[in-house]
């Protein structure tokens, strides 16, 4: 693929890149526009986090919290929300790309009502079982019943996110996002006010835990809610039927399968990093210190890597569906590209600027400049793997489209192994380490899964790639020579308030984002080009 493939409608992928300049600002559009929404949710969920840390800081009991929703989290990933929407996309989108929408939206139905009786039934099951499950992470916060009476409450959010899978991938296949990516907006906003209305009427650590898991599950039913009424504009319903046997029912749940093994591998890697940090480092500190890195880790990747996926994952499916391999490579090496040009300068600022992006988002209340010590080394460490994880979800749906779906399990198991490898080698030179074990493992599940989907592509030029990765790069070092000495000369004569932290920080990276995107221009990256198209004006209609 020429390095001036880029975003555009399934028919246009497969004419030149140059020959289609709306149809690159129309699905360009549509990532700003998921960006901007997922961008939004992400801020809310800093000032979740914001919120959470100055009320529980992150030692006691708040790690009792954050290893009880460890396990709802991960039965998530195995059966509900991203499983079922990567799986569901491609047989979908299949049926509607050959015109049986009838028979499209009775698979769709089906798979709702089982979804509904499958999910619930094994939530009602884990609930049971919570006192056995919580009781393999030790004590964590010092408080096991507390542990256990969290996970209860949080549980059933996995039957509300299985529903909410299946309406997002009907809505996706169509090309709406818009609707999907609010959704994490309303949830935010619900569990913010259930911390500032419900925390203040509590009289301990305990209860004031419960409103917010409580919080978390009602957040989880209005993020369901909230996309169902856009089905309505949609050439189809869903109806109350169990059709099981309609082989593209069994299709789905054959593609499932490896698609839950590889979420929930990755996943479960991060159980075991669960385990690793509340077991053998600090019990009272790691586990909530590792989780409050995490949440500015997934900023980024959550704004970027997931808007391109998301965007992309239909047309790659339709792409598949017509077996037009060309460009589906095409399509492919542009996402890779513009997940490098969103990703490589964001893990550079979240890596340099570590300390005082972590003193900025928590340091209040309960969270101390010790903690903010802790937690700002492990965003740097997970940041060093920010761009190879983005490149592992953008190839893993690739897969998913090709219905080749066993191939990213496979891959996911060799690095949960090696993640497992990496944490006993690492997480002695402390809290840190286990961040960095992750980022190893992403590198090279990244690495393999280009190297397995690369003679499945075709008309993909790898020198002009390569060349535009290192040209990313160059442009990155040059934000890095920028970003660091600006915030420390601010630092240095603002000093710490919150409104000079804001100015310190906010103008720094003002500052290297203009470097970065000025130096991007210099260096030629085309992929600044879908950035700069959204400026323009689409030609007026004939």
């Amino acid at each position: 693929m020429g390095d001036r493939a880029s975003f555009g409608d399934v028919d246009d992928l497969t004419e030149p890149a140059e020959a289609a300049p709306e149809p690159r600002r129309r699905l360009g559009r549509s990532t700003a526009i998921f960006s901007a929404a997922t961008g939004l949710s992400r801020v809310l969920g800093l000032v979740r986090e914001m919120v959470s840390a100055a009320v529980f800081g992150v030692t006691g009991p708040i790690n009792a919290f954050t290893v009880a929703f460890q396990i709802p989290n991960l039965v998530r990933a195995l059966v509900a929300d991203a499983a079922l929407t990567g799986a569901f996309v491609p047989v979908f989108s299949g049926l509607l790309e050959s015109g049986d929408r009838r028979r499209a939206w009775r698979v769709a139905s089906t798979i709702f009502w089982l979804v509904l009786l499958g999910l619930g039934g094994l939530t009602a099951l884990f609930v049971l079982a919570a006192p056995l499950v919580m009781r393999l992470f030790g004590d964590p916060g010092g408080n096991l019943d507390l542990a256990v009476g969290l996970s209860r409450v949080l549980f059933p959010i996995v039957v509300l996110l299985g529903l909410s899978g299946v309406v997002v991938g009907i809505l996706n296949a169509h090309d709406q996002f818009a609707a999907p990516a609010l959704a994490p907006v309303a949830w935010n906003l619900v569990i913010i006010l259930g911390l500032a209305l419900g925390v203040p009427s509590t009289d301990s650590d305990s209860a004031a835990l419960y409103v917010y898991a409580g919080s978390i599950v009602v957040a989880t039913l209005v993020q369901f809610l909230l996309p169902v009424p856009w089905l309505r504009t949609l050439d189809g319903r869903l109806t109350v039927v169990v059709d099981w046997r309609d082989p593209a029912v069994r299709r789905f749940f054959a593609l499932m399968l490896p698609v839950t093994i590889t979420l929930g591998l990755i996943n479960v890697s991060a159980v075991i990093d669960t385990l690793f940090a509340s077991r053998l480092i600090d019990p009272e500190l790691a586990p909530a210190a590792i989780d409050k890195a995490f949440r500015l880790y997934m900023l980024p990747q959550g704004m970027f890597a997931v808007a391109v996926t998301t965007v992309l994952f239909p047309t790659l499916s339709r792409l598949s569906a017509r077996r037009d391999m060309a460009a589906f490579g095409r399509t492919l090496d542009m996402g890779l590209r513009q997940v490098a040009f969103l990703l490589i300068p964001a893990a550079t600022v979240s890596a340099v600027l570590a300390v005082p992006i972590v003193r900025l988002v928590y340091q209040r209340g309960e969270f101390t400049s010790s903690d903010t010590a802790v937690v700002a080394g492990a965003l740097a460490a997970f940041s060093a793997g920010l761009v190879f994880n983005g490149w592992m979800l953008l190839f893993n749906r690739s897969f998913y489209s090709l219905q080749s779906s066993w191939v990213p399990s496979l891959v996911a198991t060799g690095t949960l192994t090696l993640n497992v490898v990496l944490d006993v080698a690492l997480y002695r030179v402390g809290i840190w380490g286990i961040p960095l074990a992750t980022s190893l493992s992403n590198l090279v599940g990244a690495t393999a899964l280009i190297g397995l989907m690369r003679p499945r592509l075709t008309q993909v030029d790898e020198r002009r790639t390569l060349g535009s990765l290192l040209r990313i790069v160059g442009a990155s070092v040059a934000l890095a020579a920028v970003v660091f000495p600006a915030w420390w000369a601010l630092d240095s004569a603002l000093g710490r308030s919150l409104s000079a932290q804001i100015a310190s920080l906010g103008v720094a990276l003002a500052a290297g984002g203009a470097v970065y995107l000025l130096a991007c221009r210099a260096l030629h990256v085309r992929e600044l080009d879908a950035l700069l198209a959204l400026r323009k004006r689409p030609p007026a209609a004939d």
